[in-house]
């Protein structure tokens, strides 16, 4: 990660406040400590992840400024991630992004001179758009010359750059923590957090989160509309040891834990952070009194104004369930 003089905006990256939830679980006794990814320059805790990829390919000479074209997939947070880090080291980029990534992030990503490519036909096999980006990705990768792809999925500096994650949560709270909770989509933030954790010989609890219809954890892949965590593709990164419990959340608890945080607690978070405390509900009668839990909400739900905190949409796909959330 970048020094904290800021110098450039990429300096920034990291460092992001941790936050103590009083509200969000009332008349519980555990203590609910929530890292606000969303103060990331880009938006999300993807930066994190691009610029520890970029900066490896910038290192190893792989790709050079002004020559090379970095080639990616993604849903929405790591392309704006990207979008950024290349504008700022004068890489060209090429985002290989799906139907569901909202208007707004693709105007994002034009802002910053991506260059974006849609895909609009699901796999035939899953029902997802994944495969279908990932075959994308390769058939430009084998076109453009100078192309790089950091391939967020298997990439070992993805996990890496959350080593630097956990450390800043462990030592915000003086090294107790009592239970982890972070969802799953490549696998980085939960790998690398797990693996910090092993090598400073902590015994927190790592619980994984992930969607109901994710293949990630063996589930049959199944359509999901909250994108950001799970998958219709097991990641190369995935590591059935990094996780001491894994929960799966549906789409209907996302929405309901995301209104209900920005009721409780005036917090406005993304759809996998409203997944990420739905597990922490379910895990809720078996942590014990006083025990510390840290959770990763990793970006905010200003890109979700049209999905999660419309009415019209939750009444659309969920029917009238304002109930579960207010009161």
């Amino acid at each position: 990660m970048p020094s904290t003089s800021h110098s450039g905006i990429l300096g920034t990256i990291g460092k992001t406040p941790l936050v103590k939830l009083d509200r969000m679980f009332p008349g519980e006794n555990a203590h609910v400590y929530a890292k606000i990814e969303r103060f990331n320059p880009g938006g999300s805790i993807k930066d994190r992840s691009g610029l520890n990829m970029l900066l490896e390919a910038l290192r190893s000479g792989d790709i050079e400024p002004g020559r090379s074209v970095v080639v990616e997939s993604s849903s929405g947070n790591l392309a704006v991630g990207l979008a950024q880090i290349c504008r700022y080291f004068n890489l060209r980029f090429v985002c290989v992004v799906d139907a569901k990534t909202t208007e707004q992030n693709l105007a994002i990503l034009r802002a910053y001179g991506a260059e974006v490519e849609v895909v609009d036909e699901r796999d035939e096999e899953t029902g997802e758009f994944l495969p279908n980006r990932l075959r994308r990705v390769r058939e430009l990768m084998a076109r453009i010359p100078h192309a790089y792809s950091p391939d967020q999925y298997a990439n070992l500096f993805n996990p890496k750059a959350h080593e630097n994650t956990m450390h800043e949560i462990v030592e915000a709270l003086d090294g107790r923590i009592d239970y982890l909770f972070a969802s799953v989509s490549t696998f980085g933030t939960l790998r690398g957090c797990a693996d910090y954790l092993r090598k400073a010989g902590l015994g927190t609890k790592v619980v994984a989160v992930d969607a109901e219809g994710s293949a990630i954890f063996d589930q049959t892949p199944a359509r999901r509309l909250i994108p950001g965590h799970g998958a219709s593709v097991r990641p190369a990164l995935m590591d059935p040891a990094a996780a001491h419990e894994v929960i799966h959340v549906c789409d209907l608890d996302c929405v309901v834990f995301c209104r209900r945080l920005v009721g409780r607690e005036a917090i406005l978070a993304g759809g996998s952070s409203g997944a990420v405390l739905a597990a922490v509900d379910k895990f809720l009668p078996r942590i014990e009194p006083g025990a510390v839990c840290a959770v990763i909400f990793p970006d905010g739900g200003d890109r979700y104004l049209k999905t999660i905190y419309s009415d019209d949409w939750v009444r659309e796909h969920f029917g009238e369930v304002s109930h579960l959330w207010k009161g």
